[in-house]
């Protein structure tokens, strides 16, 4: 039976085809694919209203769909991928989540139904899923531990500019042209950054890492991946964590811009909270490797409990204000950039002879989570703040809980910081 060893994980120059590309442009390769997603959810938040109104949605809670959908659609994706890429390599998978998510961008402009459109935009992150996947596979063929925490943060730093102005991108397309030029948009990045793999990204798979395309292998990676327990806390609990994020963009437009009485700064507001993330993401690549990936986020964690148990107070007063309301949900928000690259990089540290099933399954479990609670908090808005306050601290809550199961009621531990965390063998079906 073939045992994975427990040494770090490859480098640049020392795996099998790894990109001759430097580190500054791998980083922002991988930041661009995976922001390819933040932007066909993002951009479309200043077109909700008009899409409402042009394909006759008449529950104004209904566009909120148009997100949900995709988020939701993007986590069943999830399975997909990964094992296809620890058969036939990263490069080519990612290659035809690009082309997918180029060719359904187009469908999308095209559609005169709503209906339509959302079975669509359910096929747009279906095929698409593996842009989320597949860029943490290939930064766990390169870096473990710490080093992969701090990678996943400097990459999310960069992804993170993606949410800051893709609401201004698309107003801005909206002030030009119609609500479908934002779909166009999207195919045209989309080919940008498929000629960008297509010319650069060489192959991060080590051949001996090949997994067999075989039902029960496949299973066997997907099931050891989804119950370890040092790994599940975390996945589940950020799966939680990402719930009420993903809460707060379905029902942000109406909330912030309707609500709270933002209007057309509303893009503008809407990114300064991505900033907010943004900036998190960076100090937190600057710290982890001193601090540890554990440390930091489970401090953040507890952080983010105390911010949500202000929001809550300040929603159930009939007279809270957007300058009370946007100072916490920002604050709250950068919590999430110190905890999301971290709770992943944990999980997957003991796969690196299987991540790409180990980063499918998780992807899986964290965005179905995360979009079904989503959704969920979006449609439970009621014209006031306190859903979505009540969601930051719930799920805050359960995220706690879950980290503390994961490891045994310990908080704040440093294990390994030079990434040589065990790592789980692979199961009997690779005999």
């Amino acid at each position: 039976m073939k045992i994975a060893s427990s040494a770090p994980a490859s480098t640049p120059g020392s795996a099998p085809g790894t990109d001759q590309m430097g580190p500054r442009e791998f980083v922002v390769l991988m930041a661009m694919s995976m922001a390819l997603q933040a932007l066909a959810i993002d951009a479309m938040l200043p077109a909700l209203a008009g899409i409402a109104e042009e394909l006759a949605i008449t529950d104004p809670n209904q566009r909120q769909l148009i997100v949900g959908v995709f988020l939701l659609a993007s986590g069943l994706g999830a399975l997909i991928p990964g094992s296809l890429a620890d058969r036939y390599g990263r490069r080519p998978v990612l290659l035809g989540s690009l082309a997918l998510y180029i060719v359904l961008s187009l469908g999308c402009a095209l559609v005169t139904d709503f209906t339509t459109l959302l079975v669509l935009r359910a096929a747009q992150a279906l095929g698409s899923a593996g842009l989320t996947v597949l860029p943490s596979a290939i930064i766990r063929d390169r870096h473990g531990g710490d080093a992969m925490a701090r990678q996943m943060s400097t990459i999310t730093v960069i992804f993170m500019m993606v949410p800051m102005v893709a609401p201004s991108i698309g107003l801005a397309v909206l002030m030009v042209a119609g609500w479908r030029w934002i779909f166009g948009l999207l195919a045209l990045m989309g080919l940008v950054v498929g000629l960008w793999v297509g010319l650069r990204l060489e192959e991060t798979l080590d051949p001996a890492n090949r997994q067999p395309i075989r039902p029960g292998a496949i299973a066997s990676n997907m099931i050891t991946a989804a119950s370890d327990r040092s790994s599940f806390g975390y996945v589940v609990g950020g799966g939680l964590i990402l719930g009420a994020l993903f809460g707060y963009v379905n029902c942000a437009q109406q909330l912030v811009g309707e609500h709270f009485g933002a209007g057309d700064t509303f893009p503008l507001i809407f990114g300064a909270t991505a900033l907010c993330m943004a900036f998190a993401s960076f100090f937190n690549s600057r710290i982890v490797e001193r601090f540890g990936a554990r440390r930091v986020s489970h401090t953040a964690v507890l952080v983010s409990l105390a911010l949500s148990a202000l929001q809550v107070w300040l929603a159930s007063r009939s007279s809270e204000t957007l300058i009370e309301f946007m100072p916490v949900i920002a604050l709250n928000i950068c919590m999430v950039g110190f905890i999301g690259a971290n709770f992943s990089s944990i999980a997957l540290q003991p796969f690196a002879h299987m991540a790409g099933a180990a980063s499918s399954v998780q992807a899986f479990l964290r965005m179905v989570i995360g979009s079904g609670l989503g959704m969920i908090i979006g449609l439970a808005y009621d014209g006031t703040a306190l859903p979505l306050a009540l969601a930051f601290l719930g799920c805050g809550l359960g995220g706690l809980l879950l980290v503390l199961w994961s490891e045994h009621g310990k908080l704040f531990r440093r294990i390994n910081p030079r990434g040589t965390l065990r790592e789980v063998p692979l199961p009997d079906t690779h005999c």
